[in-house]
């Protein structure tokens, strides 16, 4: 975390795309206060975030934790996560941590943006499917003849790598403007180590750039920064915390 960065790179892509796909989900919303956004996804647990508004006043985390404990209690969610802004932009570097009562502090992930570069190609094989079966070929295969129809929602696109009739990648992607947010990027238990993932993501990017997109932004760990290296640099990042 950090005393000095406002934002996340990306955070109103990540907003809007939350805004989105709270439409699609049953009982989920966003909650807007001066302190804090919030998703609240009761049905969709990985989506049960909120973002820090206010980073760099040491004073608002404690009365946002306790106002949002509060928003997501009444929703039946008992498990999230809070973002705060950072300036961080390496996952060795040293940051600045703040205490935030109740919280275990998570440094493994680094949001990233970068400029998408022109070359990006598309792959065969890779085609839409629901946000559902997207986030699910990420940890077990799923048989192309039980794929789900894509959402059309705009902006949003789920994705899987289909490897002899079976899904076995997944993602996720919005577009806001010429941002790319890429999200849920996933490979099967037995099919990794074989550049699908790697693949998904250049063509999900490919995608994007066709449609507009400039720049493209991920939550990222340290081997999905390793991955997504492979097709594009990433200059800009911020520390996510939970």
């Amino acid at each position: 975390m950090s005393n000095t960065a406002t934002a996340l790179p990306g955070q109103e892509t990540l907003v809007a795309s939350w805004d989105a796909l709270a439409r699609i989900s049953p009982g989920a919303r966003l909650v807007h206060s001066a302190a804090a956004t919030a998703a609240v996804f009761p049905s969709w647990a990985p989506l049960n975030n909120a973002i820090l508004l206010n980073g760099h006043d040491g004073d608002a985390a404690p009365s946002a934790v306790i106002e949002l404990t509060g928003v997501y209690a009444d929703a039946g969610v008992d498990a999230w996560a809070l973002w705060v802004p950072s300036a961080a932009t390496d996952l060795d570097a040293t940051d600045y941590v703040q205490k935030v009562g109740g919280f275990r502090r998570d440094t493994t992930t680094l949001v990233m943006q970068a400029y998408l570069p022109p070359g990006l190609r598309l792959h065969d094989g890779i085609v839409r499917a629901s946000f559902a079966d997207a986030s699910r070929a990420g940890d077990e295969p799923v048989p192309f003849t039980d794929l789900g129809e894509p959402e059309m929602e705009p902006g949003l696109a789920g994705w899987v790598m289909v490897h002899k009739e079976v899904a076995v990648a997944g993602a996720w992607n919005f577009l806001h403007e010429q941002d790319c947010g890429i999200y849920a990027v996933g490979t099967a238990p037995g099919w990794r180590r074989r550049g699908l993932a790697r693949s998904l993501v250049e063509h999900v990017l490919a995608d994007a750039r066709l449609h507009g997109a400039r720049t493209a932004t991920l939550q990222s760990t340290r081997i999905a920064q390793q991955l997504t290296s492979a097709c594009i640099f990433w200059p800009e990042a911020g520390r996510e915390s939970a």
